[in-house]
């Protein structure tokens, strides 16, 4: 009898076990896709790969990175509008696809603040401006004294791209003689600068601060409210009494518009915690980006800022893609 009871028991955990495996097997291979708009190895990519093993742990499933370049980002774009609204199709992107390329691309096929859901800020990335190290300028106000005094070229990465919005956002604030000089990329961009061929550059800081700190590059501003933890003694501009020249090329995510309020929480709490663990945030401070968690709210409110920022300069110069 004994036997029997026995054989019946594992019987039953048997089926039990059965049962439950494809539901097991479901929960183990659900996964999070974070997509990236740039191809691998770049700025973007680094701060994907740097929160995305804890983004793992704290959401309880796999985070993928899957890199969707081109177009400017509008592919990515696509493919996080078009995906299933339950927050697993997440977008790490850059502030020039969300709120530059409205106003730059009239026949952008998206549009950001009406097809997408705003989940979290990640990093801030204020815009340096560098010279040669011969230039003569070692702050905002003696660069600007220099360009009011002759020609001066600004190189950029692009036209409408952040680098060349901060140049404009001084030419506007001092009157400055800027001449730009676009470039197929900040790499090309800055190799020219350390060369003398261009007197100057606005880039982000993680793009530029090896460059700095072997001294092929001189810092001369900031264009932020405030200085940086890497850079203490470069000035802003506001502080040398140059109004206006504010220039962020943050880093957000964002999901398809449908996704519910619940999921979006889920997923914002879980990216903050993540920007608070200190091997994250000594990571990405290291490379010189700052990370800034923020609300649904708050980043729907700075993308809607930012995209009537830029749109009035873009506008008001005329500037014209490439």
């Amino acid at each position: 009898m004994t036997i029997k009871i026995k054989q019946m028991a594992l019987s039953l955990l048997g089926t039990v076990l059965l049962a439950t495996a494809p539901h097991l097997s479901v929960a183990q291979t659900k996964t999070t896709k974070l997509i990236v708009a740039f191809p691998p190895g770049g700025p973007v990519d680094f701060v994907a790969r740097s929160i995305s093993e804890a983004l793992s742990k704290e959401l309880g499933q796999l985070v993928i990175i899957e890199n969707k370049a081109g177009a400017n980002g509008a592919i990515a774009a696509d493919y996080v509008i078009k995906s299933p609204p339950d927050g697993n199709t997440l977008w790490l992107t850059s502030v020039g696809a969300v709120a530059i390329n409205p106003s730059l691309y009239p026949k952008l096929s998206y549009n950001p603040q009406k097809d997408l859901a705003p989940v979290s800020l990640v990093v801030n990335n204020v815009e340096l401006l560098v010279v040669n190290p011969k230039n003569p300028a070692n702050n905002p106000a003696e660069f600007v004294a220099n360009a009011k005094k002759q020609r001066t070229t600004m190189a950029s990465s692009g036209a409408g791209s952040v680098p060349h919005l901060a140049m404009e956002q001084v030419a506007d604030a001092t009157g400055a003689n800027l001449v730009h000089v676009p470039y197929k990329g900040a790499a090309p961009a800055i190799t020219d600068v350390m060369a003398g061929h261009v007197d100057g550059f606005f880039g982000d800081i993680p793009g530029l601060i090896n460059n700095v700190k072997a001294g092929k590059l001189k810092p001369v501003g900031l264009a932020a409210k405030e200085r940086h933890p890497l850079l203490p003694d470069v000035k802003t501009f506001e502080e040398m009494g140059i109004k206006g020249v504010d220039s962020d090329n943050w880093y957000a995510i964002f999901t398809s518009k449908n996704t519910p309020p619940a999921d979006i929480e889920r997923i914002n709490k879980a990216i903050a915690r993540v920007l608070a663990d200190d091997a994250v945030k000594t990571r990405l401070s290291n490379s010189g980006a700052q990370p800034a968690a923020s609300t649904p709210q708050q980043l729907s409110e700075l993308l809607a800022k930012d995209t009537a920022k830029w749109e009035r300069i873009i506008r008001s110069k005329n500037i014209q893609p490439e």
